[in-house]
């Protein structure tokens, strides 16, 4: 059983999606979670206070700054914004793909854990996540 899941974020940040993929989610398996860009990320992370993501999105960036940093003056692929090619950066840095086991349509997530989109890059997009449940 297979669909993606459209996620529209508006700059950078964590986007939570545990409500969609828990609403489609039926039967027992392994869900396999991937996303289909290389400027973003997923996590599987703390739902319950949300300075979790604010630190997050900040130590990265920290990490990562755009390539206006003069840090990060060494990059070259800088054509599409300062902010792409940290973006890739972060997305090699991080999953790409989650697995979570279901069991009779319940994802087998820690009492304070959800699914996140990390969005790297700096406008809005409409993100895909494809989503595969093998029972």
């Amino acid at each position: 059983m297979q669909t993606t899941f459209t996620i529209p974020t508006s700059g950078p940040g964590l986007y939570e999606f545990t409500p969609q993929v828990t609403g489609w989610a039926k039967g027992t398996g392994l869900l396999t979670l991937f996303i289909r860009h290389t400027s973003c990320s997923l996590l599987i992370q703390e739902n319950a206070d949300p300075e979790v993501q604010t630190d997050l999105q900040n130590f990265f960036h920290r990490l990562v700054p755009p390539t206006t940093d003069p840090g990060m003056s060494y990059l070259t692929h800088t054509y599409e914004g300062p902010d792409d090619m940290p973006a890739h950066i972060k997305a090699a840095m991080m999953p790409v793909s989650l697995s979570i086991p279901v069991t009779n349509g319940k994802l087998a997530l820690g009492t304070w854990q959800g699914l996140y989109l990390f969005e790297h890059r700096n406008a809005p997009h409409n993100r895909q996540v494809v989503a595969h449940l093998q029972g």
